[in-house]
């Protein structure tokens, strides 16, 4: 057997060596673990990810509320300086633009067939995918 250390004491009976191994292992284990975690470079870096990823979303929500604040301040400012016939002009044409759209709306649903309002999302994208497919169609002949 080996000599202990001169700054540890000698084991004075085998319970008390078996209780210092135990500890032994333990000390050892959690240093292989912390080891361990040093290591394992694809952990170590999802942390990172997520770490920098909550970073960026908490900036992002700092900026968003910031430009919001700014668009704000100057929409204020704006509608502060424009001349008071301008302002009822525009104030008159968004009540007509708005009136005009909930018409539209009225007749849409007065006289489209069942079928289509319970589908118009579809009706939409299908429309959409038309568009885009002429649009496509006219590319290549040119």
């Amino acid at each position: 057997m080996t000599q202990p250390p001169h700054d540890e004491p000698t084991v004075q009976s085998p319970e008390e060596l078996r209780e210092q191994v135990e500890q032994t292992r333990q000390e050892l284990g959690e240093t292989v673990e912390a080891l361990a975690g040093k290591t394992d470079v694809k952990a170590r870096a999802s942390e990172k990810a997520a770490a920098v990823k909550e970073q960026a979303t908490a900036k992002a929500t700092v900026l968003s509320e910031q430009a919001k604040a700014k668009a704000t301040e100057a929409a204020h400012l704006v509608q502060d300086k424009l001349p008071d016939p301008v302002k009822e002009r525009a104030a008159t044409a968004a009540d007509q633009a708005r009136a005009k759209a909930e018409q539209a709306q009225r007749l849409w649903q007065d006289k489209a067939p069942e079928p289509v309002r319970d589908n118009r999302g579809a009706l939409v994208a299908a429309g959409a995918a038309l568009l885009i497919a002429c649009v496509l169609l006219r590319r290549n002949k040119s």
